[in-house]
């Protein structure tokens, strides 16, 4: 995952970087829909003004969406300090 600050008064953006590696389109499009869910969760607890780009793995397609949960969880608790 990376994080910029941008310093501009607006929500926080989310992007996803799903390569062909992850899988046919079908399943690259339910990890990014998994994704957006976990991080709509997610965004009261995010710095407004913050742009985040999360890349998924090939082995991503596997994980469980609580598993992508407590991951993103745990990335953006790091990138806050």
């Amino acid at each position: 995952m990376y994080s910029s600050d941008s310093g501009e008064d607006r929500a926080a953006r989310f992007g996803f970087i799903v390569s062909r590696q992850v899988g046919p389109a079908v399943v690259r499009n339910t990890v990014r829909r998994r994704l957006k869910a976990v991080c709509a969760e997610a965004l009261p607890t995010v710095r407004a003004g913050s742009d985040i780009v999360i890349r998924v793995l090939p082995n991503g397609a596997e994980a469980a969406f609580a598993d992508l949960r407590a991951e993103v969880t745990r990335c953006l608790a790091r990138s806050a300090t």
